[in-house]
């Protein structure tokens, strides 16, 4: 009888931690999805002619803190100059951090 309500309460534990793993580990955006919304914000401002961004995260500063980071780029023509953007998107939240344009 013992052993029933042992093999029971496991077969409850491990049915339940199955279902709560999605809700316990921390949510991330995908690297399509923060190029999305960097591409959304630029877009705002103007047409854009091509993207790109980096699917492994990284670690950008911005002292004193530290950001678990896609970096994204997107290049457009403004005035008949390409002009090449860097974009820092939070892994975490989908905020773009920092923008700095490159050319």
């Amino acid at each position: 009888m013992k052993g029933k309500y042992f093999l029971l309460g496991l077969g409850l534990g491990i049915v339940s931690t199955y279902l709560l793993k999605d809700q316990i580990k921390p949510k991330s955006i995908s690297s399509d999805k923060a190029l999305e919304l960097v591409k959304q914000a630029f877009k705002a401002k103007g047409p854009i002619d091509g993207s790109w961004i980096y699917t492994i995260p990284e670690t950008f500063s911005i002292d004193p803190l530290s950001y678990e980071v896609f970096k994204a780029g997107i290049s457009r023509t403004a005035n008949d100059q390409l002009e090449q953007y860097e974009a820092f998107v939070d892994v975490k939240t989908g905020t773009i951090i920092h923008v700095e344009q490159v050319s």
